[in-house]
């Protein structure tokens, strides 16, 4: 007979995140048994608890719809409303199987637990194969609503049949969950795959491909602005900008190990010959090779090379998410060739680059984590325990010595050693991984990297990996929906529209723009024979940062009167006085006028 293995919680007692995921978990339970009543033929898949909520996947004999959600969700407040004991018990292997004999999903889970570890938890008439967390009941599951449908693949892998899952959110109280949903459609308003669309700045073509943005020319000049500020940055910092091609013979990643360890995200081979060439997902090896192209002193050290280069890399198709996860990237990747000693001060001076362009972006709200590998990489990372224990201590105390909370999470290294991946707050709350900065004593020593040293013998160098904004298109992405499209003056790709109340104004109004565009501001003339409001509703709808208005008394006086995009109203004042407000702004890269 089963074995009850839990007694009854103490839910107050528990931190907050502890019980929010009791109760995110007992109500997956609950969104099982009520989907079970209305399709019994139902094949359970799994259903965990999530930030913000819950979900679980099913295989159902047909799809789901709004109306499904509605009546799950009545039959979920039921089952709450009833005050169902949740009880964990241990169950045998066969005791196990025999009970999912018809749910295969389940068995394939079971398949992977040991004997003396398989756990299942029953409310009501309901029981599921699970290792635990719950309510004492579920009168104890508090607010919640089911969110919507999505497509998911058993364990993640395409090769395994598609169900579907239900997403739920679920909050200690109904203000909270009101005031996420009031988030999430922020969240769908500032969308960057709607705003994009909406502002001319990228698209997608069936005919190009999934996963590879085509930039239109406002989003191309957008892209360039971004580029050229970090580009700007690292030449202050030391750094030298280089260029490797996009095709790279596939023996450098044999010795560079990102054919063992990343094959699954490169692209396949073509061939030339024997020879068989890859289009590149990453430019360390490269960089290596540039480096081992000309013979160096410790004297040089250290060494920054600094390059954006478009990558390409094998994502799902199911995982592409508009500029945020594509498979054309172009990356501001840099490496720094560096003496031991020397990691140090390099570290600072990458933290320092890192730090600067995230406040000039307005993230100011970021965690650090230091990702490490584990003890059961399964052979995720180089098995080098030596190099790894070096490149660990170096890398923790670089972060300490310049003063950096953070906080380890194992299993996120990379597979050649530890990095410091800088974790960001948008302006929705909503976390994204950015920056990182990483430190390599393998890849050089396999690469064949060398010094002469001041003793007169050759040393290996240790590599630092950084990136900035990582990926140009999904730093957009991200962009996009921090500023809702709405760019500070220096990174919109339009800043200031003139608009001419009458046709005789437009002589006025171009002069006026050259005068701006001669000072290097982008600047467009809507001489459309529309009504003045509706021009400068337009140019809002745009994201246009100043609407400038040009009538009779401007024409006379050499005056334009200023609109912001946000409504406020400047007034007149004249066009050198404008050209200075707005250098300055410029000028500091503000976020705001």
């Amino acid at each position: 007979m089963p074995e009850p293995i839990e007694e009854r919680v103490e839910l107050e007692a528990l931190p907050r995140g502890e019980r929010l995921a009791r109760m995110r978990h007992s109500a997956a339970h609950v969104l099982a048994e009520a989907m079970l009543e209305l399709m019994p033929e139902a094949e359970l898949g799994i259903g965990p608890p999530t930030d913000t909520g819950f979900y679980y996947d099913f295989r159902l004999p047909r799809p789901l719809t709004q109306e499904d959600l509605a009546w799950l969700r009545r039959r979920m407040r039921k089952s709450i409303g009833r005050r169902l004991p949740f009880r964990m018990e241990a169950i045998t292997r066969a005791e196990a199987e025999e009970r999912w004999r018809d749910q295969p999903f389940k068995l394939d889970l079971l398949a992977g637990l040991e004997d003396g570890a398989i756990t299942q938890c029953t409310h009501g008439g309901f029981t599921d194969l699970c290792r635990g967390g719950h309510v004492n009941h579920t009168g104890e599951i508090p607010a919640f609503k089911l969110m919507s449908i999505a497509g998911a693949y058993w364990r993640g892998d395409e090769a395994n049949p598609q169900l579907q899952r239900v997403y739920g959110a679920l909050f200690e109280t109904r203000e909270e969950l009101e005031e996420h949903e009031r988030r999430l459609e922020e969240a769908r308003k500032r969308d960057h795959r709607r705003v994009g669309r909406e502002l001319g700045l990228f698209a997608f073509s069936d005919d190009v491909g999934p996963g590879i943005p085509l930039f239109l020319p406002k989003g191309e000049t957008v892209r360039h602005l971004m580029e050229s500020y970090v580009r700007e940055l690292q030449e202050r910092a030391g750094y030298q900008h280089v260029w490797t091609a996009h095709l790279v013979k596939g023996a450098l990643f044999e010795r560079s190990g990102h054919k063992e360890h990343y094959a699954s995200a490169m692209f396949p081979p073509m061939r030339d010959g024997e020879t068989e060439l890859y289009l590149k997902p990453m430019n360390c090896p490269s960089h290596m090779a540039l480096f081992n192209a000309e013979q160096h002193s410790y004297r040089e050290l250290p060494l920054r090379y600094a390059e954006f280069a478009t990558l390409y890399r094998y994502e799902k198709s199911g995982e592409l998410s508009g500029l945020t996860r594509v498979r054309a990237l172009t990356q501001d990747d840099a490496h720094v060739f560096c003496a031991p000693e020397q990691i140090g001060d390099e570290f600072a001076r990458a933290l320092a680059l890192v730090r600067e362009a995230l406040e000039t972006y307005g993230f100011t709200e970021y965690r650090v984590a230091l990702s490490l590998p584990d003890a059961g990489g399964g052979g995720k990372f180089v098995d080098d325990p030596e190099r790894w224990e070096r490149a660990v201590a170096a890398l923790r105390a670089a972060m300490e010595a310049s003063g950096l909370a953070y906080a380890e999470e194992e299993g996120e290294a990379a597979f050649y050693g530890p990095k410091a991946d800088f974790i960001t707050k948008d302006v929705l709350g909503r976390e994204w991984q950015l920056s990182t900065i990483q430190v390599d004593f393998i890849g050089p020593g396999r690469m064949g990297c060398a010094y002469t040293g001041e003793d007169g013998r050759e040393h290996t160098p240790v590599l630092l990996h950084r990136a900035v904004t990582g990926s140009t298109e999904r730093f957009l992405g991200v962009l996009i929906e921090h500023f809702g499209g709405a760019f500070p003056l220096w990174l919109a790709p339009v800043q200031a529209v003139i608009v001419p109340i009458a046709d005789r104004h437009a002589p006025y109004a171009e002069a006026a723009a050259t005068t701006l565009r001669e000072a290097g501001f982008r600047v467009e003339v809507d001489a459309r024979a529309e009504r003045m409001n509706a021009k400068i509703r337009a140019a809002q709808l745009q994201k246009v940062p100043y609407m400038l208005v040009a009538g009779d008394r401007e024409a006379e006086a050499g005056t334009v009167s200023v609109r912001v995009r946000t409504g406020e109203d400047l007034g007149a004042m004249p066009l050198a006085n404008f050209l200075a407000r707005v250098g300055r702004e410029r000028e500091t890269r503000a976020l705001a006028p």
